[in-house]
């Protein structure tokens, strides 16, 4: 009897641990009354913290769009925003064991990462390039032969610049950095050459820095990649509840308008103004709806 006893057990806590692995984000966020929203500290103009200390920015807004679904479709007007941090290398982690359950900021949709978690229709294109010093006379990738080049871990950039180094022989130093406002600190203080980022982002901490002018960024464009909001895999669900938010924002206009509050007009903390036109495979995506991922 007590060994009947024991495999009942077994098979009853089978039954609850993959009940729980069944449920979904919406069924979560219901019965908990909470939903978890990850922000960067230091994605300029998409997620980021103002002079208060307070996360605020494009992606960051549209998960306010997105909040607020959720609580009709939860039914549960008191749902509560538990607020995280997250960065390059720990969002995916946070994401995948329920932490957070959706991340708005600046994470590139990649084949690679769609093993892990889902994304959402791409809301940017950008293309990896390099932020240096005014001064420095840096103005290609052949420029760095022989000097320190730094990128953020666990970034796609990080990644392609290694293997591009790799796979050409170049003589270049690739070192690491835990966010993108280190990263940008290596350059400012001497200790990188160069910081190699998605350009939408170089262009963000230059317009922040203390003093715009002695940065610049540089060089062609070595990969063009799409961004989209993260969510964990196989929930088509809160997909389809998070694909219409993005939808509705992009045919109604209201995405354009959100668009120019961030890239084309002054911004917090510092009131500059990005200059960043919306380029020609986001205005694109406004139309065809993809979250087609790079390669």
């Amino acid at each position: 009897m007590p060994q009947i006893v024991r495999h009942l057990a077994v098979l009853t806590l089978a039954v609850v641990a993959g009940a729980a692995a069944a449920q979904t984000t919406l069924e979560k966020v219901k019965a908990s009354g909470s939903i978890g929203v990850a922000y960067r500290e230091s994605s300029i103009p998409f997620s980021y913290l103002d002079d208060k200390a307070q996360p605020v920015g494009f992606g960051y807004e549209i998960c306010g769009r997105i909040v607020d679904e959720v609580k009709k479709a939860t039914g549960r007007a008191d749902l509560k925003v538990n607020l995280q941090p997250v960065t390059s290398a720990n969002r995916i982690p946070l994401l995948v064991n329920g932490t957070i359950d959706i991340e708005c900021g600046s994470t590139t949709n990649n084949s690679d990462r769609a093993k892990q978690v889902a994304f959402a229709v791409n809301y940017f294109y950008t293309g990896t390039r390099f932020l240096v010093r005014s001064d420095s006379g840096i103005k290609s990738l052949a420029d760095l032969h022989g000097k320190v080049l730094v990128s953020t871990t666990g970034t796609t950039n990080y990644r392609i610049l290694r293997n591009l180094i790799s796979e050409n022989k170049l003589p270049i130093e690739l070192i690491g950095a835990k966010d993108h406002a280190e990263a940008a600190l290596l350059v400012q203080s001497g200790r990188a050459a160069a910081f190699g980022m998605d350009d939408i982002l170089l262009y963000g901490l230059r317009a922040s820095s203390a003093n715009p002018a002695e940065l610049a960024v540089v060089g062609d464009p070595i990969q063009v990649e799409p961004y989209a909001i993260m969510l964990r895999k196989d929930d088509p669900a809160f997909k389809h509840l998070v694909d219409g938010v993005v939808a509705r924002l992009m045919k109604s206009g209201e995405f354009e308008k959100l668009y120019r509050k961030w890239f084309l007009a002054p911004i917090p903390p510092k009131g500059i103004t990005l200059n960043a036109p919306m380029g020609k495979e986001l205005q694109d995506n406004l139309k065809a709806l993809s979250d087609k991922p790079a390669t």
